[in-house]
């Protein structure tokens, strides 16, 4: 597997595979580069990049027939649960029918694996005060718009294998984090406010749990699900690190030399899951651990976004925008549920 395809290349995890691995390999990324995408996160690998949506079924089957990969890593979605709220619409569009379109292209052009990156988020979340942790052969129960077309996407490719046998994987990480991340994200939007002299703004109680995994560990698995996964099956992604968002605000706080007094509390989003965490021995046994520790990669990550302060102010219009309106239909809803 010499040439391989990356859609959503210029994507926060995608751009993070093509810069890890882009010696290793002949990569062709793809990406829409819509508000989250960003060309700058791999200008200095030098690998070609397409600006391709993959909902243009057309333009998108004749690429992979020019290129013709051994194999196809599909990052590219929709993926932000508060965007989903406020216009599910883009989140299926993108992940269940561009995901259809990439499928129908990869059978007509005979790849040999086809990694399909899913989420965590498509098993639900786990209860206050409970020590499970999802499994692969875990019910799927979607919570958000997101979630639930990323489920609807999973079940999707699992059917190309049964029915068409596409030689398809599916890989499930838990929360990433790390530098290039968008800052609509918890971490860097954090960074953001502080960097602006804001408060970092927690949902609810800030009690929300999380298993907290750096995008360089992510992107080593899927590699090795790549190369040595079992065809047709499920891999969860994910660390031991599970952290409550309030501790999380903490560090981050703490590293960039300031107290809690900076962390504030709003109104909790609608349909929040409380608890997110996966067992990864299957993903272990084919010899993946990670290697970066909460506090190690936390620590760098805060540096990073520090020193990169430009590229962080330049998404800061773009975020504030969107946070306005969030807080303004947020608003509208729960004074009509209450």
């Amino acid at each position: 597997m010499r040439r391989i395809l990356v859609t959503g290349g210029a994507g926060f995890i995608g751009s993070a595979f093509v810069r890890e691995f882009h010696r290793d390999f002949e990569l062709l990324v793809i990406d829409n580069l819509d508000y989250s995408g960003d060309a700058l996160r791999i200008r200095e690998t030098g690998v070609p990049l397409l600006e391709v949506d993959i909902r243009d079924k057309e333009t998108l089957m004749e690429m992979v027939e020019d290129f013709h990969p051994d194999a196809i890593v599909h990052f590219a979605a929709q993926t932000h649960v508060d965007r989903s709220i406020v216009d599910p619409e883009p989140f299926f569009s993108t992940n269940v029918m561009g995901t259809l379109n990439l499928l129908q292209a990869a059978l007509e052009t005979g790849v040999r694996r086809f990694i399909h990156i899913s989420t965590d988020e498509v098993y639900g979340d786990l209860p206050p005060g409970s020590d499970e942790k999802f499994t692969e052969e875990s019910p799927l129960r979607p919570s958000s718009p997101y979630s639930s077309s990323k489920a609807s996407a999973d079940l999707m490719v699992q059917s190309f294998v049964r029915t068409y046998g596409l030689p398809v994987l599916i890989v499930r990480p838990s929360n990433c984090y790390g530098p290039w991340q968008y800052p609509e994200k918890l971490i860097p939007y954090s960074i953001l406010r502080l960097l602006n002299g804001e408060p970092i703004a927690l949902y609810g109680r800030g009690e929300n749990i999380r298993t907290w995994l750096h995008v360089d560990d992510c992107v080593r698995g899927i590699r090795i699900v790549m190369e040595r996964g079992e065809i047709g099956e499920i891999y969860n992604l994910g660390s031991d690190e599970e952290r409550r968002n309030i501790d999380v605000a903490r560090l981050i706080v703490r590293y960039m030399g300031l107290d809690e007094n900076w962390i504030e509390f709003v109104n909790d989003r609608p349909g929040h899951d409380f608890r997110y965490a996966l067992n990864t021995s299957k993903i272990r046994s084919l010899g993946w651990e990670p290697e970066i520790s909460f506090e190690e990669g936390l620590r760098e990550t805060v540096r990073w976004y520090i020193e990169n302060r430009e590229w962080l102010e330049l998404k800061y219009s773009e975020v504030a925008g969107f946070v306005k309106r969030w807080q303004y239909r947020a608003l509208k809803f729960l004074n009509k549920h209450k």
